[in-house]
């Protein structure tokens, strides 16, 4: 089963290198996020509404991967593989974030409306009055909190899954992910019926988050900076999301800043181009190590 397993990991990292994502036509989180987007709509009892849909819905997207999983691993563990690297390759991503960050940097140097424009793509804010230093302080936010969430998470499942078997292992990835669709579509406060979402998300991001910003440290080549980061936290409303991108702040020396909402490292100055791109540079190292980790605990 070890060697299963690392072969799935290293199979997902594979495709994410060679072909960054699916087209979103096909892709399964996109038809999952058009299930979700049916369920957008006013409930007449909301709460009790928004608890069956961050119940049900996950579930609904990671019982036929287990079964299709499981089936396949009737014939061997090693059968079971590609499967379970195909559904790990879906519910990650790292070259495709890597690259839309460093899009977005460069736009913001060249071509600012382009920059925000692109920036809908990786932050859901309203990007019209930015300027460059804020749009690039945007994207390297995003970078950070989409490689907890994008990446870490549910290779992080994953990995917790695997000694049950790759099934489980699947399955476990494709839940955190279902679960982080639901919170980014519903989990707003003007959506009721999301507010299970956001608060399931919340608890799932709690350990993934924390090893985010230690993964992102030791890329940055320095372990303290999670812990400098600590003190910006308490400025972000959500438990979880300061922590990757306050530790990259700290890792990078620069400012991020959500502009009325909250500013991590205070002290620093707005990101220049040259200042974002190490932001990604480390991100993209910390992805790397990610993949490694998970590899190597497969093989355990």
């Amino acid at each position: 089963m070890s060697l299963a397993v690392a072969l799935a990991v290293a199979l997902a990292a594979g495709l994410d290198w060679v072909a960054g994502e699916p087209p979103e036509w096909m892709h399964p989180v996109a038809i999952f996020g058009r299930l979700v987007a049916r369920a957008d709509r006013e409930w007449q009892r909301p709460t009790a509404a928004g608890v069956g849909l961050a119940i049900g819905l996950p579930l609904v997207a990671t019982l036929p991967i287990v079964g299709l999983v499981a089936l396949a691993g009737q014939l061997s563990p090693l059968a079971a593989a590609p499967f379970a690297a195909a559904v790990l390759f879906t519910t990650t991503s790292l070259r495709m974030l890597v690259n839309e960050v460093r899009t977005v940097v460069r736009f913001a140097g060249e071509d600012l409306p382009t920059a925000r424009e692109r920036l809908r793509s990786l932050a859901g804010r309203d990007a019209a009055d930015l300027d460059a230093d804020l749009v690039r302080s945007a994207a390297v936010e995003s970078a950070a909190e989409n490689f907890a969430d994008g990446l870490v998470a549910p290779l992080f499942a994953f990995t917790l899954g695997a000694p049950f078997g790759l099934s489980v292992a699947a399955g476990a990835a494709a839940w955190v992910k279902a679960v982080n669709t639901l919170d980014s579509m519903l989990g707003y406060p003007e959506k009721p019926h999301g507010t299970a979402s956001a608060r399931l998300d919340d608890i799932v991001m709690w350990l993934p988050a924390r090893v985010s910003a230690g993964v992102l440290a030791v890329a940055a080549l320095d372990p303290r900076a999670a812990n400098r980061a600590r003190a910006w936290l308490p400025r972000v409303r959500s438990p979880n999301s300061g922590w990757p991108m306050g530790t990259l702040a700290a890792a990078v020396g620069t400012r991020l800043e959500k502009p009325e909402t909250y500013v991590l490292n205070s002290s620093g100055d707005t990101p220049d181009e040259e200042t974002a791109r190490d932001g990604v540079t480390v991100v993209s190292r910390a992805g790397v190590l990610a993949w490694t980790l998970a590899f190597v605990v497969g093989l355990l």
